[in-house]
């Protein structure tokens, strides 16, 4: 899974084509901590059908913010630089993450 930070965002999210999946996570999110294995292994399950990535807001705020990031966890799908779908707190279930990569594979 790709680490993303305010570097290389732009390069890896918003200026490659096809899709791609943000896992937004922040330090002491617990609901966030909860989720990553599931989402790793997810990433590791169809890693090959589409790509992973994940950011720590608390290391890159602003960068959140202009991705209209408000609450955590985040787990968003990104097409040719457009946020296209995002599950949101409550929303970002393990069956709900699973559903949305199906959707897009």
């Amino acid at each position: 899974m790709l680490e993303l930070n305010k570097e290389n965002f732009e390069a890896e999210v918003l200026q490659i084509p096809g899709k791609i999946i943000v896992d937004y996570f922040g330090d002491g999110c617990i609901p966030c901590e909860a989720l990553m294995p599931f989402i790793m292994g997810t990433a590791e399950k169809y890693g090959d059908k589409i790509k992973f990535a994940k950011l720590n807001t608390t290391k890159a705020r602003r960068l959140a913010i202009s991705q209209k990031i408000l609450g955590l966890p985040v787990v968003a799908v990104y097409e040719n630089g457009q946020k296209i779908e995002e599950l949101v707190k409550e929303e970002a279930t393990e069956a709900n993450i699973e559903a949305m990569v199906l959707r897009h594979i």
